[in-house]
């Protein structure tokens, strides 16, 4: 009995040691675990801590199992707790994430609200993560408004030619111009671009010249074009400003009116003649129509002078023509035939004159 009780304690003591090392060994693994948490995220929390950015080392963990990038965040929110611009923009760590999340560049949005702080512009959170959201680049956007920048016109990228556009003297003027222009904050979220302004500055320089009667007055003064073209207000509905416009140069092309002139009156030659060649063609058949009506009469002649020799029988026959008669008929046209050869008359107008 004593033998069994021993044995008893003996195993009851063993199954202990058993489940203290496993409890040791779990509780060993927990430790390393944790000092690698700690380890991982310790430097961003002392940087919290120090900075005041007021993130916990809780919440730098959950943003790892939220696949939140916490150096991003952290770097983001101390930035702008030190910039000074979370009294003018309340932004919380939570609103960070979302951004993140929502596939912002939050430093980027960051660095712009503080630029646009100093600034004064009137940024705010919510205007900032649309447009960048949208896929514009803010902290350009907000240099460019502190910043105005200059585009040419025409885009030098796209096309190397220039400006054509004529006068109202038809003289072909060719112009290059620069545009400078600043940042529409408030409208750069649905604004047109910057190709948008170029097409409108090409448009409204080339209505400008057109409208001008004559090449040298653009000459003279090309602020008036630049003036015109501003008062038509292009900017519209476009994330820009036009700040001005300046013609950098214009060189004088072709005499597009003489040109046009001179085609037009080639063209005016051509159907001129079209007209007189058809004219002739009339003509023509015209003079085909009346000879065949001269043959026609001719032949007609002819049946008739065939029927002069019938009738003179049947007038023999009918004894109303005598013998007499007949010689002097023949006598008559013998007169004929030799004055008419004395006159010179052709021997194709001698029947018609036998038969008259």
């Amino acid at each position: 009995m004593i033998d069994h009780t021993i044995l008893l304690q003996i195993e009851n003591e063993g199954i202990r040691q058993t489940v203290m090392w496993v409890v040791g060994v779990f509780a060993f693994l927990a430790a390393i675990v944790f000092m690698a948490v700690i380890l991982q995220f310790f430097g961003l929390w002392i940087q919290c801590k120090f900075t005041r950015a007021s993130i916990s080392l809780w919440n730098l963990v959950m943003m790892r199992i939220r696949k939140v990038s916490p150096t991003v965040i952290v770097r983001s929110k101390i930035m702008a707790t030190q910039a000074g611009i979370l009294r003018a923009y309340p932004i919380s760590t939570r609103d960070l994430e979302a951004h993140y999340l929502a596939n912002g560049n939050v430093p980027n949005v960051i660095r712009a609200l503080i630029a646009a702080h100093r600034a004064q512009l009137g940024l705010d959170w919510q205007t900032a993560q649309a447009i960048d959201l949208a896929g514009r680049d803010l902290l350009d956007a907000v240099r460019t408004s502190v910043y105005p920048k200059v585009i040419d016109c025409p885009d030098p990228k796209r096309s190397a030619g220039t400006l054509d556009a004529v006068a109202g003297d038809g003289i072909q003027l060719k112009v290059r111009a620069r545009v400078t222009v600043r940042t529409n904050i408030q409208q750069l979220v649905g604004g047109a671009t910057e190709e948008t302004v170029i097409a409108r500055v090409g448009q409204g320089i080339v209505q400008a010249i057109g409208s001008t009667p004559s090449y040298k007055k653009v000459l003279e003064n090309p602020d008036a074009i630049s003036q015109a073209v501003l008062n038509q207000g292009l900017e519209a509905q476009t994330a820009y400003e036009i700040v001005s416009i300046d013609i950098a140069d214009i060189d004088v092309g072709e005499n597009i009116g003489a040109r046009l002139q001179a085609d037009q009156a080639e063209a005016d030659m051509r159907v001129a003649q079209a007209k007189a060649e058809e004219r002739r063609a009339k003509a023509k058949a015209r003079e085909q129509e009346e000879i065949a009506h001269v043959q026609e009469n001719r032949a007609k002649v002819v049946l008739a002078e065939a029927e002069v020799p019938q009738a003179i029988a049947t007038a023999f026959r009918s004894r109303k023509l005598g013998l007499i008669d007949y010689y002097e008929l023949k006598n008559v046209q013998a007169d004929t035939k030799m004055r008419s050869a004395i006159a010179g008359v052709s021997q194709e107008t001698q029947p018609a004159s036998t038969a008259s």
